[in-house]
């Protein structure tokens, strides 16, 4: 499974939360992913990757960091008083120096996207396949970015998707060889 912490968090103190939060790791090539917590009202979380850096801004926000290329999953989901406002899910690679990225909210500077889904049915959807492919026993960090890709496609096109096992997990792994 993805180490969600593998770095110890490190306190801020104030004067250095606003800089925290607004300054990218430009000088360390690492992307930044803001984190927030406000019970009941925004939650911004990774549901799975393998964090480099993990700094604590405040009792709400904290900024997680990953390496160049690495895949993980952010999920963001707000509320009101009547209910669910937003939910979406993004599968993205980490911004590498020299290749393009896409820029996306509260991921800085940006990576590639392998999968965006909006609206709570079809994250939901997108939550039990990462379940799915956990209880394969393939780590989603390792997924090839296709399958992501035709997940992503597939939900929006209102069809079902292909599952992920070891066998597709094993041909992936043997591509991705030969490619290198």
């Amino acid at each position: 499974m993805c180490a969600l912490a593998a770095a110890r968090p490190r306190d801020l103190v104030a004067s250095d939360a606003a800089a925290a939060v607004g300054a990218p790791s430009a000088a360390s090539g690492l992307t930044d992913v803001e984190l927030t917590w406000i019970e009941r009202r925004l939650e911004r979380w990774i549901r799975f990757g393998r964090v480099a850096a993990d700094r604590i801004v405040d009792r709400r926000t904290r900024v997680v960091s990953f390496r160049p290329v690495a895949v993980f999953a952010f999920v963001r989901w707000s509320s009101n008083d009547f209910g669910t406002v937003h939910s979406s899910i993004a599968i993205l690679s980490a911004a590498a120096p020299r290749l393009p990225y896409s820029t996306y909210p509260f991921v800085r500077p940006g990576g590639e996207l392998l999968l965006r889904i909006d609206g709570w049915p079809k994250v939901e959807k997108v939550l039990k396949a990462i379940d799915a492919i956990e209880a394969a026993g393939v780590d989603p960090c390792d997924v090839a970015p296709d399958h992501w890709r035709h997940i992503g496609s597939q939900l929006a096109a209102g069809l079902p998707f292909r599952p992920y096992g070891i066998d597709r997990h094993a041909a992936w792994l043997r591509r991705r060889a030969i490619e290198s």
